[in-house]
């Protein structure tokens, strides 16, 4: 199984572009991967929301809404999957969630259940974490969904022997990267999982510069150069021929 884990740029409340840029890393990947990866709350942004829930509801997309159909068609067009971070609407709450999409198809939806998405000093009940933490079986193999702060505030639920794919989003500097943050987060994953695959998108408004890592054991096996757009493709193996 080959995986992609895309550091492209994303624009806060700009669906259209952001949506070009998963099309772009599809064609650019065709023949490379079976799975693409993208960053936390990249289809809509993650400072996307402004906090009122009559404005953030028309921001966040359904399950079933024409935006992720869309996406379910690419999956077609390109015959490549798709994984990657949306402001989530459902009924009258919102979440920031993560999804599948396998051959047209939804395969797997995790909704984060860590409160560090959202200015939950101002929010309402309307903007909600999720409560379950559960794999999905993807090509023969066993994956595990965790969002950003969620492997910090409760690495022990998260503890799996599946493979870990963690998006986030985080604005750290290079500078930071390299003096801190680079050791942290392997450490961090190690918590939960052997082999953890990290996904950080690039921003300009506030700036991020990425930060995309291929995490074995507690230390970067691979890793994408920062404040650029680029695809790092990972080859996973089935565990009984590892």
């Amino acid at each position: 199984m080959k995986i992609g884990l895309v550091q492209y740029k994303y624009i806060n409340n700009d669906i259209a572009f952001n949506l070009s840029q998963i099309e772009k890393a599809m064609i650019s990947s065709r023949n490379k991967a079976d799975l693409l990866c993208f960053g936390e709350t990249f289809l809509q942004g993650f400072d996307a929301l402004n906090w009122s829930f009559e404005n953030d509801k028309n921001i966040a997309v359904t399950q079933d809404s024409e935006i992720i159909q869309r996406l379910c068609d690419l999956t077609l067009r390109y015959g490549i999957d798709l994984l990657f971070g949306y402001i989530e609407r459902d009924g009258e709450s919102l979440y920031s969630s993560c999804m599948v999409i396998e051959k047209g198809r939804i395969l797997h939806n995790y909704r984060r259940v860590s409160i560090g998405w959202k200015e939950h000093s101002i929010t309402d009940d309307h903007y909600r974490e999720g409560t379950e933490i559960t794999p999905f079986v993807y090509h023969d193999r066993k994956i595990l969904l965790a969002l950003c702060g969620d492997l910090w505030e409760y690495p022990e639920r998260f503890r799996t022997d599946a493979l870990m794919i963690w998006p986030v989003y985080v604005d750290f500097t290079i500078e930071e990267w390299h003096e801190e943050f680079e050791q942290e987060y392997p450490k961090q994953a190690l918590l939960a999982a052997e082999e953890t695959l990290m996904i950080n998108s690039v921003t300009d408004s506030p700036k991020a510069v990425g930060g995309t890592f291929h995490m074995k054991n507690g230390r970067i096996i691979a890793k994408l150069p920062y404040d650029t757009e680029d695809i790092l493709y990972v080859t996973i193996r089935d565990p009984s021929h590892s």
